[in-house]
């Protein structure tokens, strides 16, 4: 009997993190520096978490992004098996619009994924250089996002952490997604594992008020995160302002209010503007549950945001408190009247 192989099946995480767990962290890379067969050209990003190299295949010649583990975290357990879940959740995601991960073809000796080498800078940097933006042009890098974004929600995960400097722009003009740190994986909950994360995951300015004080608001949380860079690459500005950053609750989320995008951009459609306020709302039960339903009142004028707004209702107090005004004015205007005619 002749057995053909067309594809293997992924790797379990826990299984792809028990082979992983056992290689050492690499120590600080600088260029000119070898490791498995990769020599290191530069060094494209550095924190305290992290370190993202350009490296170079000697074999092939062929270039990468390698991403190298901070030796401050080697015996942080929570960090190792984020780490571990960022290769694993990249691999399983295949859009033109989300950075790919490499496959390893030969035996690693420390702890480090490869991702392929992109040629372009970071959507915040790209702005700074590129705005005001045309609308055509504008939504074009929404629209790139969004194919990415539901590359993982049609995997079961949840980005958790869009935002600006997580997008690259290429030189070719498309966009990609970049960054797995905060994914959240359906299935792979830590109901079903021993690591528990601690900490709220996202940035302040583009995730959504409700999982960053704990509630996890599934794919609504990206839905939010797209709406508040659409509305930052059509105004130059943030839906709520700067001072969202300074939110610690969501009593200080409750204070704050949406800032019409017509208010900075004159020509945006009301339509277009009420999209961008239901994209993100603060309510759940009032925000898109969908990229695509984002998207397409994003791209074709919405009937219902195109009605007149309803007067304001008086609050039922200020009702009462005029009712008992007028009655009693009426009363003091008919006692006059019967005190004069009393005088006559």
């Amino acid at each position: 009997m002749v057995l053909k192989i067309d594809q293997l099946t992924h790797l379990e995480e826990d299984e792809f993190n028990a082979d992983l767990t056992k290689l050492p962290f690499p120590p600080p890379l600088k260029v000119g520096m070898k490791l498995d067969g990769y020599r290191v050209i530069e060094e494209l990003f550095a924190s305290p978490r992290s370190q993202l190299y350009l490296v170079e295949e000697e074999e092939t010649g062929h270039r990468f992004a390698m991403k190298t583990p901070s030796i401050n975290f080697e015996d942080d357990i929570h960090y190792i098996d984020r780490f571990l879940k960022e290769q694993w959740i990249g691999s399983r995601i295949d859009s033109l619009h989300v950075v790919k991960i490499i496959q390893h073809t030969r035996p690693r000796t420390a702890l480090y994924y490869l991702m392929e080498h992109l040629d372009g800078e970071s959507l915040d940097n790209w702005m700074q250089t590129h705005s005001p933006l045309k609308p055509k042009r504008a939504i074009a890098i929404v629209k790139d996002i969004a194919e990415g974004l539901k590359a993982f929600h049609n995997n079961d995960a949840v980005h958790q952490d869009l935002k600006p400097g997580n997008i690259m722009v290429l030189r070719d003009g498309s966009v990609k997604l970049v960054d797995f740190g905060s994914v959240f994986v359906a299935g792979v909950a830590e109901l079903y594992r021993p690591i528990e994360h601690v900490g709220a995951l996202g940035t302040a300015s583009y995730s959504d008020p409700n999982y960053l004080v704990g509630k996890n608001s599934a794919v609504q949380g990206d839905v939010y995160s797209l709406a508040t860079i659409c509305y930052e690459l059509f105004t130059g500005k943030l839906p709520y302002g700067e001072k969202i950053e300074e939110c610690k609750s969501m009593f200080d989320y409750d204070k704050l209010r949406y800032k019409s995008a017509t208010k900075h951009n004159p020509i945006i459609p009301v339509w277009f503007d009420k999209a961008l306020q239901k994209g993100v709302n603060f309510d759940l039960t009032s925000r898109y549950e969908t990229v695509d339903a984002l998207l397409n009142d994003l791209t074709k004028p919405n009937p219902n945001f195109l009605k007149p707004e309803p007067e304001p209702q008086e609050a039922s107090s200020l009702v009462f408190w005029k009712i008992v005004s007028g009655f009693w004015f009426i009363t003091l205007i008919l006692m006059l009247y019967l005190f004069s005619q009393s005088q006559t």
